[in-house]
Parts: structure tokens; sequence; C-alpha cells
């Protein structure tokens, strides 16, 4: 995208951004290109194609497994993509779903006290049956509908999936959680809603 390459029509067009999120198979210096010049944090959680960034991570909060608050929101996040191949950064069902259960200890007790377990859930991959694909590198996680069925985060947000055609869906809301699939790109407003308050 264009606009997305040019510090001035960043400067312009996302001048009031708090917070960088990317969902993954982003160059980590097209990240640090974008974060240096609106000067705002980046969090991220790696695609499958990011095996790059063992060498050369981008300057920022990697969130996989990870409970991390910031502005008044909280963020957790789930790498990769469905295993297709011998990368590091696919995972099988069954893993996947181990990374889901190890969210608990830390989630369920704030579900149960604020309604939601997190903020945003932030993944690469998006969940079976919502934004995926037919194809098996693209399909879905059934242990991220799991995730929301469990910990009730307000936003999921996910890219892995291109959206080229415009009458492509991006947005579907799945019992109590709004997501997105922000690939490319996309501006969100979050407001916080007292989870992990006190």
């Amino acid at each position: 995208m264009p606009q997305m390459e040019s510090a001035v029509n960043l400067r312009r067009q996302y001048s009031d951004v708090e917070l960088l999120i990317s969902c993954g198979d982003m160059p980590s210096v097209y990240l640090e290109f974008i974060t240096s010049v609106l000067n705002v944090p980046l969090f991220y959680v790696r695609g499958n194609h990011d095996e790059g960034y063992k060498d050369s991570p981008p300057g920022g909060e990697d969130l996989q497994g990870r409970l991390v608050e910031y502005g008044g929101l909280s963020f957790y996040g789930l790498e990769g993509s469905i295993r297709y191949n011998k990368s590091p950064i696919q995972y099988t069902e069954g893993e996947m779903s181990r990374m889901v259960l190890g969210a608990g200890l830390r989630l369920r007790y704030r579900r149960m006290k604020y309604g939601a377990g997190v903020d945003v859930l932030v993944t690469h991959s998006p969940a079976l049956g919502i934004h995926d694909a037919d194809d098996m590198p693209h399909r879905g996680f059934s242990s991220l509908l799991k995730f929301m069925d469990w910990y009730h985060p307000r936003y999921m947000l996910h890219g892995h999936v291109h959206t080229y055609d415009r009458r492509t869906v991006t947005q579907t809301l799945y019992n109590s959680t709004q997501i997105y699939n922000i690939n490319p790109s996309m501006l969100l407003t979050i407001e916080p809603a007292g989870v992990g308050q006190q």
C-alpha cells in the first residue's frame, strides 16, 4: 500500500495512532520504519513466513503466549498458522490447543472478574470457519474458537488470509468477540472497558 510506504503520508493520515499491532508476515524493517515514523509502540505475533525474526526481530513486544497491558487495554498473542510443511512457525491443531489451554491460568480469573479474559486477542491465523480459506495453508484453528468460548476476548485481530476481493468478509461477531481480518491494514478505535482495571 503506497500510503503506508511514505513517511509524509504516514504522519498525515495516522498521526493520532497510539499503537501499532502486527498480525505477522511483515518484514522487520518495514515494521520498524512505521513505528519510527509514527513514534508509537509495536505489538506483534509472528506469521508463518517470519523465520527471519529469530535473527532480526522487529523492535517491540512479541505477544506470543503473553498477556501485555497498554493504555488501559490488555493484549494476548498466538503466532503461526496450521501446519502444512516444515516451517517452524506452524502448529498442529493439538499444539495450538495446548497453547490455548496454557492461557487459562491468567485469563479465566480475569474473565470471571471483568467479563472478558482479555481485551484483544492477536493472532496470525483465523479461527476455523471464520475468515479462513479452503486450502490447507489458510485453514483456521478450531482451538481459536475454544479460546473465544472460554476467555471471551472483546476483539480478535488476525491476518494470514489476503483480502484482494472487496466482497471478502473481514468483520464477524462470534458470541461476544468482534473478529477482524486486518490484512493488509486496518485502523481501529478500541476503548478500554475496565478489563484489567482496578
